[in-house]
């Protein structure tokens, strides 16, 4: 279970992305809460370009830290950045 004090998360996400679902699937697992928008709202687009620079989905923002590329490859980081270091090398279903 993660901590009650770890920092906001937010995700920009995309319907048809399944490493945006295994993301949610896992934060949800963990107990982690989060905030979810859509990058084919235009606004949010720009808006996740302007924060962070890139175009991909999923990004995950924790407090100050930024996450991109498939969920295998943020998760180390994710479980770091929220205090779940002893979930960050299981397999993702």
């Amino acid at each position: 279970m993660a901590s009650a004090f770890h920092p906001p998360v937010i995700i920009y996400t995309t319907p048809t992305c399944s490493d945006c679902w295994a993301l949610k699937a896992w934060l949800e697992r963990e107990g982690v809460a989060f905030e979810e928008l859509d990058l084919l709202d235009p606004k949010v687009m720009e808006e996740a370009r302007a924060r962070t620079g890139v175009r991909v989905a999923p990004i995950t923002v924790v407090g100050e830290k930024i996450f991109y590329g498939t969920f295998s490859t943020q998760k180390p980081g994710l479980a770091a950045a929220l205090g779940l270091l002893n979930t960050a090398m299981e397999v993702a279903p």
